[in-house]
């Protein structure tokens, strides 16, 4: 495939720090490359530097003459009284977009994204939304390559379907930063991983995510193996290092320097080799009690709007929850009623007496002019874990941070750094019920690798919301599903709550393009008194409108139909496809009756 970027020995460092030395990169048409790494390794300073927002201090990055390239960061940010449609139209205009094709793009774009109200106030969406208006005004330049870093923060399960299915669907090559294993299993055709493991920086493989990993064991299999052989090897030249050859016969000056060459290799290895991940041990208490919380006929509503109704679930000690559902579902809501922090409009809540609950919750506020020893240390140099004392600094290490960073404040940390320190805190509160709302942003694969297992040994019980599908499927024994239009049920996995959503999804559709053929069939107007009121092409357009709409409503039906099929019901990647099918023969309806109302107000 012809290359599109080139990026060749970039070496980038923070002061005294190196973020990484000499790494290459290229990306060709169509690549589609998931880059993953530590925390701390630079991937969102690599990409800022293939966007030119950011210059190497060595190494060069070239991209292709008349090659388009954008760059979506991850904090999705728009100036107070931007609308969805003008963060879309000055999209265009950065890319030099002819104004006669401004509208259809713009539309097709939004429409794809799921946006309905195209003058909504940008600044006022969710986080879930201004991402995918963030991605959406990325797309609508039709890039030759796209740079996402963490595109999959704050979007809820649906926004994540849409963004696979729009990456796969795609001409244009895509390199994404994220942490989301189902996401990179799902869009990547090659993963990148920036690490100082590897002796160039970075390990790349062709094939989804689970390939990689198989690659990646094998690496470090064949660097145990070389790092073993040259301990053997350093063994046997230290002892005759020790008898003292003299230095000024050739051959033995030449042993003498082959020697401590090897010592250099095996010292360079064996630092390569040497892998940290934070120490997450969640405690609990020691009570007996098995039942913690019960929910009766539970509802509460916002701004009149009911998110959940006669919601029944008890909480139980060792079980596991995870609770799914669309942005402003009401997870969070559903959260703090749990832990008491608001009460229902109906019904009752009732919690085991003393109940311990600790919670992390979404927005993670720190002090940020606090020192990272005060944070992890509040009243002192030590704290206690299970009983014993342990100095701030042991602490500090445990959770991957140096004895240089005590006295920094936490406003420097990274997003993943300042997650590590809430989890530190969490860990000195012994609770029945841990309750955790989105603790995977910002958190590298090796941390949340140790934070699954740690949910999955804790003894208490766990109540989880979170997007990354993968953890959830690890760690819920059951599943609360909200649907958004204030339905709840529970459900053995994520897997069932997906199908669930499908066929809620495929009655409402059904029912209001039930409503709207009823309102239509009620308000015709014969097209002989249109002639009199459209123009020549309106006219013409108005005489056949009723017929593309009959054809449009029945692909729609067909499209129904074929989710009701158990076989596409179970298979996710046909069931994802079907639901696309469906939801643009429902758009296609759509835009046919609003064409139609637009015609027969001309005659009016």
């Amino acid at each position: 495939m012809p290359l599109l970027l080139n990026a060749q020995s970039v070496s980038k460092a923070f002061g005294a720090t190196p973020l990484f030395r000499e790494v290459s990169f290229t990306v060709n048409d169509g690549d589609r490359v998931g880059v993953i790494g530590p925390n701390g390794s630079g991937k969102s300073t690599l990409l800022r530097i293939f966007a030119g927002k950011e210059e190497p201090d060595y190494g060069e990055v070239t991209l292709r003459g008349g090659a388009r390239l954008v760059y979506i960061e991850q904090d999705s940010q728009f100036a107070p009284g931007m609308t969805v449609c003008g963060v879309v139209e000055a999209a265009l205009e950065r890319a030099k977009i002819s104004h006669e094709e401004w509208e259809t793009r713009l539309r097709a774009t939004l429409g794809k994204a799921g946006f309905t109200d195209f003058e909504a106030e940008a600044v006022s969406l969710s986080g879930g939304w201004k991402k995918r208006l963030a991605i959406a005004q990325g797309v609508v330049q039709s890039p030759d390559v796209l740079l996402l870093d963490e595109p999959t923060n704050h979007l809820d399960l649906a926004g994540l379907a849409w963004l696979e299915d729009l990456i796969r669907q795609a001409e244009f090559a895509t390199v994404a930063i994220s942490h989301d294993r189902y996401f990179l299993e799902n869009f990547a055709q090659e993963i990148a991983e920036l690490s100082r493991a590897y002796p160039s920086g970075v390990l790349r493989n062709k094939g989804t995510y689970s390939d990689f990993l198989d690659a990646k064991q094998a690496f470090l299999a064949s660097e145990a193996r070389r790092q073993e052989s040259l301990e053997n090897r350093v063994r046997v030249e230290q002892e005759w290092l020790r008898r003292g050859p003299k230095a000024r016969a050739t051959k033995a000056k030449a042993r003498i320097d082959k020697a401590y060459e090897l010592m250099d290799e095996l010292a360079d290895v064996s630092g390569r080799m040497k892998t940290a991940t934070a120490g997450i041990d969640f405690a609990a208490t020691d009570r007996q009690t098995k039942r913690l919380v019960e929910m009766e006929g539970v509802q509460y509503s916002v701004d009149g709007r009911k998110l959940f109704f006669g919601l029944n679930f008890p909480v139980v000690a060792g079980a596991r929850v995870g609770i799914v559902g669309p942005n402003g579902s009401g997870k969070t809501t559903l959260l703090r009623l749990i832990a008491g922090e608001l009460e229902p409009e109906a019904g009752t809540i009732k919690r085991a007496n003393a109940l311990k609950v600790t919670y992390f919750e979404q927005t993670r506020e720190l002090d940020g002019n606090q020192t990272l020893r005060r944070a992890l240390a509040p009243d002192s140099d030590a704290v206690v874990v299970n009983g014993s004392m342990v100095h701030v600094a042991s602490w500090a290490a445990r959770f991957l941070f140096t004895g240089e960073q005590l006295n920094q404040p936490v406003e420097r940390l990274s997003g993943g750094e300042r997650a590590r320190v809430l989890m530190a805190r969490m860990m000195l509160q012994p609770a029945d019920l841990l309750i955790l709302d989105e603790p995977t942003n910002d958190l590298d694969i090796p941390t949340l690798e140790i934070l699954e297992e740690s949910l999955t040994d804790y003894p208490g019980a766990v109540l989880l919301v979170t997007h990354d599908r993968y953890l959830l499927d690890r760690v819920s024994s059951v599943v609360i599903g909200l649907d958004g239009q204030g339905g709840a049920a529970s459900f053995a996995d994520y897997a069932q709550w997906e199908v669930w959503m499908a066929r809620q999804e495929a009655a409402r559709k059904a029912e209001a393009a039930a409503k709207a053929t009823e309102a239509r069939e009620q308000s015709a107007t014969p097209a002989v008194t249109a002639k009199k009121k459209l123009g020549y092409l309106e006219a013409r357009e108005w005489a056949t409108i009723e017929d593309r709409i009959s054809e449009a409503e029945g692909i729609l039906q067909e499209r129904r139909k074929a989710l009701e099929d158990p076989a596409v019901v179970v298979d996710a990647a046909r069931l994802q496809t079907a639901l696309a099918d469906m939801e643009n023969a429902q758009r296609a309806v759509d835009e046919l009756y609003a064409r139609w109302a637009e015609l027969e107000a001309k005659q009016v």
